[in-house]
């Protein structure tokens, strides 16, 4: 089995990634088995400079600060449970020590896989507002809806005022369920859980739209590529 690396950004998010490796290794594995895994976690206020400045260079550096400790530290490939973090992808790539699985591309693979078209994006401004989404789900002829600009507000704000904190309330899931059940009047068949935090507020079995869940579909990836790979 390869060993994984996991470059942390927010605590939640990095936790429930390596839960969700942990936990689906059980049945592919076996009983408290699973691949090596190394989690690298530079504090979040260590990144959020470079992120307001919209600097990714500067989110690069971080990131690749991490994937260098984790390459010596034998991992042989590299997964970032932050989807925001991924605008910084092209430069993170030009010096990486080890390869990366895209958080994006595990999204739009199950996508395709369950024959959705028009995909609603929740996730932090920058997820919504930038390419990666769109770029993606374009590659795989399908295409990303971000929410009106109110809903827009009001799930960035919900991300940075209680997710990352580990804050989930009713309220702020009524009102995730509320932006999900506007796109979907706009015509979209699925819900895009794009920030790592967000599938501990959103329960699929309440949802108004399908979900993908970018937290555990990165973790799957993750799980595969480290069982299905030679070293």
């Amino acid at each position: 089995m390869k060993h994984i690396g996991i470059v942390a950004c927010s605590a939640e998010g990095a936790a429930l990634c390596y839960q969700t490796i942990c936990r689906e290794a059980l049945a592919r594995v076996g009983k408290g088995d699973h691949p090596q895994i190394t989690l690298s976690s530079i504090p979040l206020a260590r990144w959020m400079p470079a992120f307001d400045a919209m600097d990714y260079r500067g989110v690069a550096r971080v990131m690749l600060e991490s994937a260098r400790l984790l390459a010596r530290a034998g991992a042989d490939f590299a997964i970032c449970p932050d989807n925001s973090a991924h605008l910084a992808w092209e430069h993170v790539q030009a010096e990486t020590p080890i390869p990366w699985l895209h958080i994006a591309r595990a999204v739009a693979e199950e996508a395709a896989r369950r024959g959705f078209r028009r995909i609603g994006i929740l996730g932090t401004r920058f997820t919504m507002a930038g390419p990666v989404y769109a770029e993606m789900l374009r590659s795989f002829d399908m295409e990303a809806i971000v929410p009106a600009a109110e809903d827009f507000a009001t799930v960035d704000r919900i991300i940075w005022s209680e997710l990352i904190d580990g804050l989930f309330t009713e309220e702020s899931r009524a009102a995730y369920n509320q932006v999900i059940a506007r796109l979907g009047q706009r015509g979209c068949d699925a819900a895009a859980l794009v920030c790592t935090e967000i599938p501990l507020l959103v329960r699929a079995d309440d949802c108004p739209l399908p979900t993908l869940d970018s937290t555990r579909l990165l973790a799957k990836a993750a799980l595969l590529h480290a069982l299905e790979s030679p070293r």
